[in-house]
């Protein structure tokens, strides 16, 4: 008898569901009352690109508290671009300011800009240089926001890089800046590109690559200009816009 007992007991325990945490139900509590504010929010100038989009306004409010952001400051410092959530780099500034750390804008232009950084209470600083020709090593000039405002670029791209270095655990998953992300377009929830259609996929002849193309293609994946000093710009505007510190392959 006591043993049928003891079985009953063992089977009740294993079918029994596991009851949320209370820091899950907190979480869903917000996420329930973000919801609220998004619908209020959605139909409103103040929603900017998330205009009739609830949902994504709760994202944006629930990534925003996650980081310290203030719902209203969540839907003017986080964008999407090509499906990507990113940070504006002014609020990636801000975040890491907030929490004690060092950042200097030492000097900029529209063809460099110096940045230095250091952790709350770290003697060393930290020193990150953005320039033309590292923008240019990076296939990257052609692109419609670096035409238009290179300085404002060269900033965020630096930006980016020193947040990662000196404070990547503020920044809690969103570790680059918008303006890193291929396809930025300020203030705006940017379309995803579209995939390429399958017809294009199958009948896209084979073509035999020629030395000269192999050694495009070379100097695309190392970084370096070819021994002749002429950029293939086409082959430099086609490539993935990788974050500089995250290249496919280094490790990082």
């Amino acid at each position: 008898m006591t043993n049928e007992i003891a079985t009953r007991d063992e089977q009740a325990v294993a079918v029994a569901p596991p009851q949320p945490t209370n820091e899950l139900m907190n979480w869903v509590e917000s996420a329930r009352q973000a919801n609220l504010v998004a619908q209020s929010l959605a139909g409103t100038s103040f929603a900017g690109a998330y205009r009739g989009k609830p949902d994504e306004i709760t994202a944006a409010i629930l990534t925003g508290q996650e980081l310290g952001l203030q719902p209203m400051t969540a839907l003017k410092s986080i964008d999407v671009i090509q499906g990507q959530p990113a940070l504006r780099a002014h609020a990636m500034r801000a975040i890491v300011q907030r929490q004690g750390h060092d950042i200097e804008l030492v000097e900029y232009d529209d063809t460099h800009c110096i940045m230095r950084g250091r952790r709350k209470g770290a003697e060393n600083w930290q020193t990150v240089v953005w320039d033309i020709p590292r923008v240019q090593r990076m296939g990257l000039l052609g692109k419609d926001q670096w035409k238009k405002q290179p300085k404002t670029m060269l900033v965020a791209r630096a930006t980016g890089e020193l947040c990662r270095l000196i404070a990547s655990d503020a920044l809690h998953g969103l570790p680059y800046a918008a303006e890193e992300v291929d396809g930025y377009v300020h203030g705006e929830v940017a379309p995803a590109k579209a995939p390429l259609s399958v017809a294009a996929l199958t009948t896209a002849p084979a073509v035999e690559p020629t030395p000269a193309a192999e050694e495009t293609h070379q100097v695309t994946r190392d970084d370096q200009p070819p021994a002749d000093g002429i950029w293939d710009a086409k082959a430099a505007e086609d490539s993935v816009d990788w974050p500089e510190t995250a290249q496919p392959g280094s490790g990082n």
